[in-house]
């Protein structure tokens, strides 16, 4: 769990005050990045609320001046190594009536979502705004001046063909991104379809936001596990008898049926749940077509989710890698108890790195190691309780 900060000091200042009592271990590669967000915390402090936006808002945010602007930042490095704790203090001290704070996959369902809805206003008659995207950008802006994202990432090209027009709509109305990412810039999206088109977020993005890495030589993630049983391998006939014993412990004598989740004039199908636990295998989750909306249904509806047989990943399987790595972020990000049975520890699942998805999958490595530490699962609790 990460420590509550203290609202009068900087990013640095509570970096070192947790530092100081023992909470957090000295690291000066996130001293570093502390010190980046303290100039966007300061800048913050000492500018003028942000209008909020209209249609044509861009047309007059568009010409302050480049001094004028609050820069924001990009943090990159590898997993685990604290970029999320130190964007979530920042963002908990932001001086801004107005923000957000999201995993970008889920942002850009909203994005999505929000754009289907345009067209379909326009379908009926109800506007006559044929672009969505200003519309889209004026109703993001309107609800959040800063923005911050958790796991940066670009493997759907149909987010990547939108990014550069919506980003450069907030950006002139005075959006400010603050961001976490396993990859620098230049390798997002890298290999990805039509590459070119995605190309001129990158140059707004240097425009917009400062970068900073993040390289510490500390997997803090890998030093919270307590290897509970709740990853299971290899694939085989005694996994699968744990995996079963597991599932009739959480029934706790209740019987469990199928049942589906609506979704937009489709379901997902739930092949075994009761109450807010439910049952599926890899092919149900990550074989299917499904996407980031679907797997925040899950969240919204179950509160541990059982996986029965995730393969090894090899080239054969990229779509179903690239669904993989999303349902993980998504599962982690809400706080789902997760129990998995697989063919091989996750270090050892992608059989081949593969571009921007090895990079990726570092991520989820780390992730389904940390889902298994009492940390997580106390925090699973936290969170529940909470809702």
């Amino acid at each position: 769990m990460q420590p509550m900060p203290d609202y009068n000091l900087s990013v640095s200042e509570q970096l070192k005050s947790l530092t100081a009592s023992g909470a957090l271990q000295l690291d000066s590669a996130q001293m570093h990045v502390a010190k980046c967000l303290d100039r966007v915390l300061a800048q913050l402090k000492q500018k003028r609320p942000a209008a909020k936006g209209s249609a044509l808002g861009w047309l007059f945010a568009a010409k302050k001046k480049p001094s004028d602007r609050v820069k924001g930042l990009y943090i990159h490095g590898s997993v685990g190594r604290g970029k999320t704790m130190l964007m979530d203090m920042f963002f908990t001290m932001a001086p801004c009536a107005r923000k957000r704070r999201a995993h970008f996959h889920e942002f850009m369902t909203d994005v999505h979502n929000r754009i289907a809805a345009h067209r379909l206003k326009l379908k009926n008659g109800e506007t006559k705004q044929s672009d969505p995207i200003p519309v889209v950008a004026a109703a993001l802006f309107n609800e959040a001046e800063l923005l911050c994202f958790d796991e940066f990432s670009v493997t759907d090209i149909a987010d990547a063909m939108i990014l550069s027009r919506l980003f450069a709509d907030l950006f002139r109305r005075g959006c400010i991104l603050v961001a976490t990412s396993n990859v620098e810039p230049g390798n997002l999206y890298r290999d990805g379809l039509n590459r070119s088109l995605f190309l001129p977020f990158l140059d707004l993005l240097h425009e917009y936001v400062d970068i900073a890495s993040l390289e510490s030589p500390t997997d803090y993630r890998m030093e919270k596990v307590d290897s509970l049983p709740v990853y299971l391998t290899p694939r085989d006939e005694r996994t699968d008898m744990a995996m079963d014993a597991l599932w009739t412990q959480a029934l706790h004598g209740r019987r469990a049926q199928s049942l589906e989740i609506a979704m937009k004039g489709r379901v997902i199908h739930v092949p075994l749940a009761v109450d807010r636990i439910a049952r599926f295998s890899f092919v149900d989750l990550c074989e299917k077509p499904l996407g980031a909306a679907d797997y925040l249904a899950i969240c919204a509806r179950f509160d541990a989710v059982f996986l029965d047989h995730v393969p090894l990943l090899g080239p054969d399987k990229r779509n179903q890698t690239k669904r993989f790595i999303i349902l993980i972020d998504t599962l982690y990000d809400h706080a789902v108890r997760l129990y998995v049975s697989a063919a091989e520890m996750p270090e050892n699942l992608l059989t081949q790195a593969r571009g921007t998805e090895g990079f990726e999958f570092d991520r989820t490595v780390s992730r389904l190691f940390e889902m298994r530490s009492a940390e997580y699962l106390a925090l699973h609790q936290e969170r529940r309780a909470a809702e």
